[in-house]
């Protein structure tokens, strides 16, 4: 199993990238929103990747974080849903929005989704909300970005600097661990969260918190 991908862009495609890793060549699939956040040819790029392995296919898909990947997996596993399908609901949505979307078991904004009819979407709703919070909580962790060595004829490839550190967890992970800590079942807590976030995108921790306890309270 491939599970990452890191190396450099040779070109990009309208549904796909091709990146060196060390003189051999991988075509990885993606949304239009990963495509487009990508950089250009001839720099550096990772990805985590999805392998697609059947009879007569072996297709891999690429995303930024293992948030997106995992949403991609569930995705997947979901009738009427196969990959393009799923790169389609992840590039209008992203990860992000997938997991209000369907924590909130608001099935209108995946039917937004090129090719998502309104069955398909509530299916994808019905089925996956009880996913939602578990994927809600592995917070953002992008892939690492690579450094220099991974370009073969990157000069000074030998002093590349050391990776970054792994990222903080996210506001919206902390929050749902501090509600479920205090008894609110996963899936109210992450519906209360999702809501919290379409409020106040860009909340921290503290008021994602207290803007989901008051969503909580008994009316």
């Amino acid at each position: 199993m491939i599970g990452r991908i890191a190396g450099r862009i040779e070109y990009k495609g309208d549904d796909h990238v091709l990146i060196d890793v060390r003189g051999v060549g991988y075509v990885v699939y993606c949304s239009d929103r990963t495509l487009a956040a990508l950089p250009r040819a001839g720099e550096a790029a990772a990805l985590w990747t999805d392998l697609l392995v059947r009879e007569d296919l072996l297709q891999l898909f690429g995303f930024p974080t293992l948030v997106e990947k995992e949403w991609h997996r569930l995705l997947m596993g979901v009738q009427g849903v196969g990959a393009k399908a799923s790169l389609a609901i992840l590039g209008t949505l992203g990860a992000d929005g997938v997991s209000r979307a369907i924590a909130l078991g608001d099935w209108n904004a995946v039917k937004a989704a090129k090719g998502i009819g309104p069955k398909t979407a509530q299916r994808v709703v019905n089925e996956l909300r009880d996913k939602a919070p578990t994927v809600m909580a592995m917070g953002e962790q992008a892939v690492s970005a690579p450094d220099a060595s991974v370009i073969d004829d990157a000069p000074g490839a030998a002093a590349s600097t050391p990776p970054p550190a792994r990222p903080a967890p996210s506001g919206r992970a902390e929050a749902l661990s501090a509600l479920s800590n205090l008894g609110y079942a996963p899936s109210e807590a992450a519906r209360a969260v999702a809501e919290a976030l379409d409020e106040a995108p860009d909340a921290d921790t503290a008021t994602l918190i207290r803007a989901a306890l008051r969503l909580l309270a008994p009316k």
